[in-house]
């Protein structure tokens, strides 16, 4: 099961599950502006909680950062992280694709288009 992000907010009257910290980045650009509270406290998932006796617990959350959206420039910080988060993953699957394949029945020519050999 993948990590969990909580977002809250107004005092902790107000709290937010989200799947990843892209998602925490981007409903903090879409809804934070237009929230009653300016601050919000970011919390991600950490180890699970094991009581005396053993048992399975349940989860914990542990303190990421506070985004105060009345903080000059703070609106600027959070694109260029979800930018930099956008970037991070095309770049994982642009190495992940194979190379182009060498073929005995192509070579390049002095265009653009491959030529056929005969």
């Amino acid at each position: 099961m993948p990590a969990t992000w909580q977002l809250c907010s107004d005092d902790g009257h107000q709290q937010r599950c989200l799947p990843d910290r892209q998602a925490v980045l981007r409903y903090m650009l879409t809804v934070g502006p237009k929230a009653a509270s300016k601050r919000f406290e970011v919390y991600a998932e950490s180890g699970p909680l094991t009581p005396a006796d053993g048992q399975p617990g349940g989860r914990t959350f542990t303190l990421a950062e506070v985004i105060s959206l009345g903080r000059p420039g703070e609106t600027e910080k959070l694109q260029a992280g979800l930018f930099r988060l956008a970037n991070d993953g095309r770049e994982s699957v642009r190495k992940g694709l194979p190379s182009r394949p060498e073929s005995h029945t192509f070579e390049t020519g002095d265009g653009p288009f491959p030529r056929r050999t005969p």
